[in-house]
Formats: C-alpha cells, structure tokens, sequence
C-alpha cells in the first residue's frame, strides 16, 4: 500500500485521533481522510480507539458482574451512536480545525 503525501506518520496520528491539528504539510492527507470514500468507518474507528481503553477502565470498577459488563457496553453503545448521527458535523469540525472548507451535510 502505498502511502499518500503527508502522511503524519505514527504519533501525529496518535495526536490527530485525540483531537489536536496537524501540521500545514499534512494538509493533503487531512482532506483525504475526511472527504474521501469511507471517511464514516475511518471515523468510527478513530473513536472505537478512544472509547476502549475508557471501557476496559470502566469494567474494572467494584461491582457485580452485571453492571461491570453492562456500564461499559453503554458507554460503548451510546458514544458509537453519537458519533454515528454527528458524524458530518464531526467531520466539518475537523476541516475547520485544519483551514480547510467545510463540506455541510450530505
């Protein structure tokens, strides 16, 4: 696979997947990544990143088993759903961030 130019490599995309801008030369592999096909399955899988270290956290919390199992999974369940429906408004958060034009719903 090749890689495109401006790619951020390892810990930019570490700082990117948490929120923080990229620098002007990744420019390029910012609009790819948010406007390019699959960009909701990228998307998803930057916050299933984020939101399972939170989970394991919340499973290891004191309780019966039932609630350490079911805290977490709606935790999981409900940010996934979040994420899904905000999903456009996400993405033209990000463009913002990054100088780039918004792309409105669609």
């Amino acid at each position: 696979m090749t890689r495109l130019s401006g790619d951020p490599g390892a810990w930019r995309r570490v700082g990117y997947t948490l929120g923080f801008r990229l620098p002007p030369d990744n420019l390029d592999w910012v609009r790819h990544d948010l406007t390019d096909a699959g960009w909701r399955g990228r998307m998803m899988a930057r916050h299933l990143a984020l939101m399972t270290p939170i989970c394991a956290l919340l499973a290891l919390l004191p309780g019966p088993w039932w609630l350490r199992l079911s805290v977490p999974l709606l935790a999981l369940l409900a940010s996934v759903f979040s994420v899904a429906i905000g999903a456009p408004d996400l993405r033209d958060a990000r463009l913002r961030r990054h100088g780039l034009p918004p792309l409105g719903r669609r």
